[in-house]
C-alpha cells in the first residue's frame, strides 16, 4: 500500500453530514469557523464564498471546494450583500427567497476522522482545495461528480450509503489532484510525494516499517548524497527522515492501542522495536503517557 493510502486507511474518513444546499434570489449567510473537514460541491447555479483575507472566490456547476480545517466564511449569490449568521445543521437548508425553483443548490457537509490521528491531516492538505468544474469535468474526478449529481437528485433504495462512500472517494481524489500543485502546500507527506526521490523512500518507509533504517540507506534510494538528502526532506517534509519514520510508528501504535485488540509485544514488534519495554519508553517519551494509560483513555474511540 503506497503511503498516502496507509495514512488515510488510518484516518478512517467518514462523510459525518451531507446535506443539499440551496438558495433563490439574493441571499447571504455567514459560519463561524469550526474544526472539522467540510465540503462544498456545487449541483446547480452558482454562488460566492468568502474567506477573511482572500479574494471572492466564484462557485459554479460541478465545482468542489475542500477545507481541511473549516475557518469562519460566507456563502452568498453575489459579493457584497449582508451575510447573516447562521449555524451549521445536518438537515437540509434553503436561503433566500423559500418559493419557487432554487437557482442554486449544493451538496455541503463535513468529513470525520480517527481523532487520535487526527493531526495527521494537517500534513497533508493546503487550506483550500477547489477544483473548479472546468478542470474536472473530462476527468475521473467530474465523473464521479457527475454520479454523485445523479444519485442526489435521484430516490434509489440505499441512497445514503452511496453518497457517503462516492464522498469519500472524492476526498482521496481531491488529494492527488494534481492542480493542488498550485496552491501553496504545507510541508509534509503530500509535498514529499511530489518529489520522484523522496516518494521512493516515502514509499520504501511505509513498506517495512519494522527495519532499522539509516539516513545514509534512506539517501541511497533517493539517489542522492547523504547531506543533500537530508536537507530536501526536512525542508519538504518538516523533520528528519528518522523523526519521520519514528512518528509514523507513533500513529501506528496510537491506532493499535485504541483498536485495543493487539497486546504491546506485538505491536512494538510490528513497528520496529525490539521489546515491550523499549516500545513504552519511546512512546512514553513522544505521548506523555504509557501506552496503557492512552489506550484507557480513548477506549470510547473503539
Amino acid at each position: 500500500m503506497d503511503p498516502l493510502s496507509e495514512i488515510i486507511t488510518l484516518l478512517r474518513p467518514s462523510a459525518a453530514v451531507s446535506k443539499p444546499i440551496s438558495g433563490r434570489g439574493q441571499w447571504g449567510v455567514r459560519y463561524r469557523a469550526h474544526d472539522a473537514p467540510g465540503f462544498t460541491i456545487v449541483l446547480s447555479g452558482e454562488a460566492w464564498v468568502l474567506f477573511d483575507g482572500r479574494e471572492p472566490l466564484g462557485l459554479t456547476q460541478g465545482d468542489f471546494l475542500l477545507l481541511p480545517t473549516t475557518p469562519a466564511f460566507s456563502l452568498c449569490s453575489q459579493p457584497g450583500l449582508t451575510c447573516t449568521p447562521v449555524e451549521p445543521t445536518d438537515v437540509a437548508v434553503r436561503h433566500g427567497e423559500q418559493e419557487g425553483e432554487a437557482d442554486f443548490v449544493a451538496l455541503g457537509g463535513s468529513f470525520t476522522f480517527e481523532q487520535v490521528n487526527a493531526s495527521l491531516l494537517l500534513s497533508l492538505l493546503p487550506n483550500l482545495i477547489h477544483i473548479p468544474a472546468s478542470e474536472g469535468r473530462t476527468s475521473r474526478f467530474g465523473r464521479l461528480i457527475e454520479l454523485l449529481s445523479e444519485e442526489c437528485v435521484a430516490d434509489h433504495p440505499g441512497k445514503q450509503l452511496i453518497v457517503q462512500r462516492m464522498l469519500e472517494v472524492l476526498l482521496v481524489e481531491a488529494l492527488r489532484w494534481r492542480s493542488v500543485e498550485s496552491e501553496r502546500v504545507p510541508v509534509g507527506l503530500l509535498n514529499g510525494m511530489r518529489d520522484p526521490g523522496l516518494a521512493r523512500v516515502l514509499a520504501a518507509m511505509h513498506a517495512d516499517v519494522r527495519a532499522n533504517w539509516t539516513v545514509a540507506e534512506l539517501a541511497g534510494i533517493a539517489d542522492m548524497s547523504r547531506s543533500a538528502f537530508a536537507a530536501r526532506f526536512g525542508e519538504t517534509l518538516g523533520c528528519a527522515p528518522i523523526e519521520y519514520l519514528a512518528r509514523w510508528r507513533m500513529a501506528l501504535a496510537k491506532d493499535a492501542l485504541v483498536q485495543g485488540t493487539k497486546p504491546l509485544d506485538r505491536i512494538a514488534d510490528e513497528i520496529g522495536y525490539g521489546s515491550a519495554s523499549a516500545f513504552s519508553t519511546a512512546f512514553r517519551k513522544r505521548l506523555g503517557m504509557a501506552p496503557g494509560r492512552f489506550a484507557r483513555a480513548n477506549e470510547w474511540r473503539s
